[in-house]
């Protein structure tokens, strides 16, 4: 009879190196896999705060390449021009300051709005009354520009012509950045006409009444020299509409007195709060 005893062993051993190779492999996999998740900027988020700050900090990234790009193109624009001996019409200072492409440096005001404090309320107070909306902080800039503001920054980021800030949840948006309150408004002009013009906007007016009734931050200040940043975002125009309540002329009917309309604080279906 023949003996396969000696077979036997073998196939063990062969089986258990097998064994531990796989796992050897297995916890290799595993260890590069947790350290590649720890080490990536770009790890698959888990809730909604993470997918916010990821994106944010895309958005940071991709603006940061889009503003050295610009720098490039700038530079070989120049250099076009030059070799060719073509010239572009030169931009002056005022137009360069409209347009937020350099930084500048006056005298202006802060001011600061912000919700009110966390306090127990009765169950007839509407929560909206204790935030500061969209509509409230759009009231704050479109006052100061026709006050004569020559340049202004929300949240440290300068404002432009196409600048939207909208509000989403507890928090505003700016140029696809997010910031909570409280919300800071930097301008630069003559103090005097920008604390008139606030003063004299109706919409302003009734946001300092939710102040004295809630609790709402309100302040200004006047500042003798503010240092505000060039804009370094993109300035395309991506759609334009008329706002709501805005009456639309036609040229036969330009002449015609326009209808305003003023909606109440805290009722705007650009609102989400």
């Amino acid at each position: 009879m023949p003996d396969h005893s000696q077979g036997r062993p073998r196939k063990v051993a062969r089986g258990t190196i097998s064994v531990a190779l796989v796992l050897a492999l297995s916890g290799a996999l595993f260890a590069a896999n947790a350290r590649l998740t720890r080490d990536s900027e770009e790890r698959r988020p888990h809730d909604l705060v993470d997918l916010a700050r990821l994106e944010e900090s895309r958005n940071q990234r991709l603006t940061d390449e889009a503003v050295a790009l610009r720098a490039e193109v700038a530079d070989l624009l120049d250099a076009q021009t030059s070799t060719t001996g073509l010239r572009l019409p030169a931009t002056s200072d005022a137009e360069r300051v409209a347009s937020a492409k350099i930084p500048v440096t006056g005298a202006g005001l802060t001011v600061r709005l912000d919700d009110a404090p966390p306090r127990s309320t009765s169950a007839n107070v509407d929560l909206d009354s204790l935030v500061v909306h969209q509509q409230d902080i759009q009231a704050v800039m479109n006052a100061l520009w026709a006050g004569g503001a020559e340049a202004m920054t929300l949240m440290g980021q300068r404002v432009i012509s196409t600048s939207a800030v909208r509000c989403i949840g507890a928090v505003v948006y700016l140029h696809g950045l997010r910031y909570s309150p409280p919300y800071v408004i930097e301008v630069i002009g003559d103090p005097d006409r920008l604390q008139a013009a606030l003063a004299k906007d109706p919409v302003i007016d009734r946001y300092q009444d939710y102040v004295d009734t809630y609790g709402l931050g309100w302040s200004v200040a006047t500042q003798d020299a503010l240092e505000l940043p060039a804009y370094e975002g993109p300035a395309d125009l991506a759609h334009a509409a008329v706002p709501q309540g805005v009456e639309v002329m036609s040229h036969d009917v330009a002449a015609a007195p326009r209808k305003q309309t003023t909606l109440p604080r805290g009722t705007s279906d650009e609102d989400d709060r």
